[in-house]
């Protein structure tokens, strides 16, 4: 009779394959935060629009995000300033994240709200994030071009990258001439 003695490594292995993998959320500031941080002492009035198909599809052929842009979570300030609240998916998971345009659509700042992914979380480090101020739709914005990418964070860098042109290019189509945006009563 042969006496049967498990592996430890055999073991461990098959508790590591076994074992769920938690991404845990990591909420790094809310919206009001954010609004204190990138606009600071402005009072800020909500401003949701309709995303009609016509300015989705524009939005998304200049940034290449395909998570659909949702218009109500936005807010104008008196100076004519903007705050703008949006989702791109990471790797795998959604990153919720906000963007302060000056008047004249030029980026004052960016935010990271949320982060889920296990990797990548770089891209919430401040001088990173500066890579994008004073951007505006004219400019690229664009990974490896004129925004550095993170080692370990690239598709965190990319899609933060497009979604912050998505952003800038609403404000060129919709935001900046207010008769052309549908504004929700």
């Amino acid at each position: 009779m042969m006496n049967w003695k498990p592996n430890p490594i055999a073991l461990a292995g098959l508790a590591l394959i076994s074992a769920p993998l938690i991404a845990h959320a990591k909420i790094y500031v809310s919206i009001e935060q954010a609004q204190a941080l990138l606009m600071p002492n402005k009072s800020l009035q909500k401003n949701p629009i309709i995303v009609t198909d016509d300015l989705q599809e524009k939005m998304r052929s200049a940034s290449s995000v395909r998570h659909p842009f949702q218009g109500e979570r936005i807010w104008k300030a008196v100076d004519g300033s903007w705050f703008i609240v949006d989702e791109v998916v990471g790797k795998h998971e959604m990153i919720t994240y906000a963007v302060a345009l000056n008047p004249s659509g030029g980026v004052i700042g960016i935010e990271i709200l949320e982060y889920v992914e296990s990797y990548g979380y770089e891209v919430d480090q401040a001088q990173w994030r500066k890579q994008f101020i004073g951007k505006t739709a004219l400019d690229p914005i664009k990974l490896n071009q004129d925004i550095q990418n993170i080692g370990g964070a690239t598709l965190s860098c990319k899609h933060l990258t497009d979604g912050v042109k998505r952003i800038t290019v609403l404000y060129n189509l919709a935001l900046k001439n207010p008769t052309l945006a549908t504004k929700i009563k």
